[in-house]
């Protein structure tokens, strides 16, 4: 079974169970910070999420609400929990669109 195109488990090892066929997820490395030249910084408004900012900074992919996890790994202290609200005033750090592609999804990575 592989993970749905731009999914955080693209490049984890999976493996099931051979009695109960249960799949478990095991080594998916986090993205981690990178201080880069093309690095986006994005102060938190009211009422925004982290998959609200995914949608607004990640325009070139579709669903980029979905690359969520991309801006939380992102953090020079990532976000473990995406569903508590971002505090209004914090400044993130984003990778851009061409950053996530080399680092996250190239054909490299899968070496």
């Amino acid at each position: 079974m592989s993970a749905r195109r731009f999914s955080r488990y693209t490049f984890a090892e999976v493996s099931a169970d051979e009695t109960t066929g249960r799949l478990t997820v095991r080594d998916r490395s986090r993205y981690r910070f990178e201080n880069r030249s093309d690095l986006r910084r994005h102060v938190v408004e009211g009422g925004q999420s982290l998959f609200t900012i995914a949608e607004r900074r990640f325009p070139g992919f579709s669903r980029g609400a979905g690359l969520w996890w991309v801006i939380a790994d992102f953090q020079p202290s990532p976000i473990h929990d995406p569903t508590i609200a971002v505090t209004t005033g914090r400044l993130l750090f984003v990778p851009s669109e061409q950053a996530v592609l080399e680092r996250l999804f190239s054909s490299r990575r899968r070496s």
